[in-house]
């Protein structure tokens, strides 16, 4: 059931994911990952340890209880927070899917209290409007499930900037994700079997994952200076422009010069 709180609608606010960000997977007590499986990007757990016994493929760094992972946890708990106060308007409240398929615009969608928010054979669609900077943040108070969960990006949007606030424990079965899953709530798991996830995991509990396929693109992205969100089409434009502006002067001169020698 989705209902709209307001005719002004509240417009998402990105969090800074600070030291997390460069992470595609991180863990607080224990991160396993059971094979068959890939993740690609860095793994990052502290006080607990990188379990993996079966060969699960990481195409990253696992950083085990290090100053990097020690760090990113505490940035975790700090953008949870700063993403909360700065969500506080909602675009709407979202109870559960309103269809077996369903369309979501930008903007800030709540679910408040138990037992939180359920996804079963639910194909969810998230339309930027051809606005690649477009942002969506999901407050779930208490847990995330999903199963048969499909998350689809439709006109310019990004998972990079989906951004899904879950106070309790998130659990995906078969599910085809998008997005950046904070699980910053004091007992915030991550648990997943099968499918696919492009985005981020980022739990202040365990993170337990039976045949993953992570794919930590937005976490790659902000270890080359990404700032971590994909939002950097404003600056390519900006920098494109400054350059088609040297290239106008420059032909103004080489006129000049023309002229000079006539």
């Amino acid at each position: 059931m989705l209902s709209t709180g307001s005719l002004c609608w509240a417009q998402a606010t990105a969090p800074s994911l600070g030291t997390a960000a460069t992470f595609a997977v991180l863990g607080s007590s224990n991160v396993t990952c059971t094979a068959p499986g890939v993740i690609s990007g860095d793994v990052g757990v502290s006080p607990g340890v990188f379990t993996n016994t079966t060969g699960c493929l990481v195409v990253g760094t696992v950083h085990q209880g290090d100053p990097a992972a020690t760090n990113a946890l505490t940035g975790l708990k700090t953008a949870y927070q700063n993403a909360l106060v700065a969500n506080s308007s909602c675009t709407s409240s979202l109870a559960a899917a309103p269809g077996a398929s369903f369309t979501l615009g930008p903007g800030v969608y709540c679910n408040t209290g138990a037992p939180g928010l359920t996804f079963t054979t639910i194909t969810l669609t998230l339309d930027a409007g051809g606005n690649a900077n477009a942002v969506w943040v999901f407050k779930i108070d208490a847990g995330l499930t999903g199963t048969g969960f499909q998350v689809v990006m439709a006109n310019g949007g990004q998972p990079c900037n989906v951004f899904w606030l879950v106070g309790a424990d998130s659990t995906l079965t078969t599910s085809t994700f998008q997005g950046n899953i904070l699980a910053g709530g004091p007992t915030g798991s991550f648990t997943s079997t099968g499918g696919t996830l492009i985005g981020r995991v980022l739990a202040n509990g365990a993170v337990t994952m039976t045949g993953p396929n992570i794919h930590g693109t937005c976490a790659i992205a902000a270890q080359g200076g990404g700032g971590g969100t994909g939002c950097d089409a404003d600056d390519n434009d900006e920098h494109h422009h400054d350059k088609d502006k040297d290239k106008d002067r420059d032909h103004d001169k080489d006129k000049d010069k023309d002229k000079d020698h006539n």
